[in-house]
């Protein structure tokens, strides 16, 4: 990678603590973060790294991404995810996260699944869960 480095002026590399630094990342007008997440529970918050009581992934800089396009000028943050697990078995959307938090239901505005796209920016804990429970397959809507 360094020798790529070397070749191509026009190519950086800059250490993880600038590139996932929220304040950099709002640097930049129009920033569109999407992230993926596990499992999102009735008032937003998601859990992006744990599963069945194990840890599943990392969140790479999730929240720092998140945090850095709400601040950016037009910037957009995206939480996207399929309303059921792969098996079709259980609802991505549950009542209550089975794992830890990793992006904070304050931080969580926009989220997409198969069945649309809500904005829960500025919502109720209430209007958050009815307008995510409108995002569930309709299996797991009652």
């Amino acid at each position: 990678m360094y020798e790529l480095l070397d070749r191509i002026p026009t190519l950086s590399s800059y250490p993880v603590d600038y590139v996932n630094d929220p304040s950099v990342i709002a640097k930049n007008d129009n920033v569109v973060s999407i992230n993926s997440t596990i499992e999102i529970d009735l008032t937003g918050a998601c859990n992006a790294k744990h599963l069945k009581g194990h840890q599943y992934s990392v969140s790479g800089g999730q929240l720092d991404f998140v945090r850095g396009a709400y601040l950016s000028k037009n910037g957009k943050s995206i939480i996207a995810l399929t309303s059921r697990t792969s098996n079709q078995k259980y609802s991505k959307i549950v009542p209550r996260l089975s794992g830890p938090v990793t992006t904070p239901r304050n931080d969580v505005h926009l989220v997409v699944t198969e069945y649309g796209a809500v904005n829960l920016k500025g919502l109720s804990s209430s209007e958050s869960a009815e307008a995510l429970i409108s995002l569930a397959h309709p299996d797991f809507r009652t």
